[in-house]
């Protein structure tokens, strides 16, 4: 079990929620990194194995005549 003892968490009303600038202060990686932490955890909710995205390999280019 995660120790949760250094957690803080913070009351508010439905009201003054959206709000809070705690977003703003994080950089884009953060982000996408406490996203991800939240995709992993419904996928295990839901019992389905977790995708990873892998490096796409079969990337093709097309070149067209001109009209």
């Amino acid at each position: 079990m995660t120790d949760r003892s250094h957690w803080q968490f913070r009351k508010s009303t439905l009201a003054e929620q959206g709000n809070e600038d705690d977003l703003a202060e994080m950089t884009a990686d953060e982000r996408v990194g406490m996203m991800w932490q939240l995709a992993l955890d419904a996928w295990a909710m839901k019992g389905e194995p977790v995708v990873e995205p892998r490096l796409q390999r079969n990337v093709v280019r097309i070149i067209r005549g001109g009209r």
